[in-house]
């Protein structure tokens, strides 16, 4: 997407990209501080090198099981931007005695900003909700919905164009749940076939564009179709100035564990030059995660990926 996320410890960078939003009136954008880390162990990539391609991973058995485990991988590039805005997020954390790992993939744009407090909050939000074990859909719709609102009553004046897309996965017991909020996607390998767990949030969907305009908003086209003219997805978190029309409301979809091979959890930068197919025909010849991620991206840079490309894969394994 088009959002640059620089480290915390450099000065942000102008945003000089003109894709995921209309930048032809830019504002300025000023960093705030961040929330309070979580304690549970969240892995944020930072390199020395800015150009250069972070990665990292790690091993969890499953809740109650010793037989069945998973192993993760993340990397992520900056590649052509000027600046890195994506964010991710691996937290495996205990929540009312169970195991839960949640992955994140966070895509900002018109600065840094949001897709940070993402990383920094949602899972925290989510975590802590009262119904979060024994009905995570809706947990997981309300925290979305309260992550967004905090973020949005700390904005100022200034800050009106950020946003940032969120595709999650969590884990818990048996299940994967997936929520999706704007143009990052996450793809299952099950028996062998790439299966779609998310579907993007683009302005010119039938149904999505049918929802901005029922709530007083328009689509036009500027180099793609964006919502007013500005926004080239339709749901994100932030974008204080394009609500009501875009939201952050999850779309969720759950699957059972049994049966699924693997997941990637990608930015658009992957996405943009790769088929879901070939994305899992290319993990599915690599046994360790953090290799397969390493592959994707820098086959899509390869492939002339204009965008930070950042992803994650979860691999499911029965010993």
């Amino acid at each position: 997407m088009d959002v640059t996320t620089d480290p915390p410890h450099h000065p942000p960078l102008s945003d000089d990209d003109s894709g995921d939003v209309n930048t032809s009136n830019p504002q300025p954008i000023t960093a705030q501080n961040p929330p309070e880390q979580l304690q549970n162990p969240v892995i944020a990539v930072v390199s020395k090198d800015p150009d250069a391609l972070d990665s990292g991973g790690g091993i969890s058995f499953m809740t109650r099981s010793k037989t069945a485990s998973f192993n993760y991988g993340y990397a992520s590039l900056k590649g052509k931007r000027a600046s890195m805005e994506d964010y991710m997020e691996t937290t495996i954390s205990e929540v009312d005695g169970q195991m839960v790992a949640f992955f994140g993939v966070f895509d900002g744009h018109g600065g840094s900003r949001t897709a940070e407090y993402l990383k920094n909050t949602l899972f925290k939000n989510l975590s802590n909700h009262p119904g979060f074990v024994t009905d995570t859909k809706t947990a997981i719709v309300e925290a979305f919905r309260q992550t967004d609102a905090d973020y949005l009553d700390g904005e100022n004046s200034q800050q009106r164009d950020a946003g940032s897309t969120a595709s999650t996965a969590v884990i818990i017991g048996d299940r994967i749940l997936v929520a999706n909020v704007g143009d990052s996607r996450v793809v299952a390998c099950r028996a062998g076939s790439a299966i779609p767990l998310s579907i993007d949030h683009k302005p010119d969907r039938s149904d999505e564009r049918e929802r901005i305009e029922q709530a007083g908003g328009f689509i036009i086209w500027a180099g793609t179709w964006r919502v007013g003219g500005v926004l080239a997805v339709s749901r994100a978190f932030g974008d204080k100035q394009l609500k009501p029309y875009v939201v952050a409301e999850p779309e969720i979809q759950e699957e059972e564990i049994d049966g699924v091979d693997f997941i990637i959890i990608a930015s658009d930068g992957l996405w943009n030059v790769l088929s879901n197919k070939d994305a899992v025909g290319m993990v599915q010849e690599i046994s360790d995660a953090e290799a397969a991620c390493r592959k994707l991206v820098q086959e899509s840079y390869a492939k002339g990926s204009s965008d930070n490309i950042s992803c994650i894969v979860v691999r499911f394994e029965k010993h």
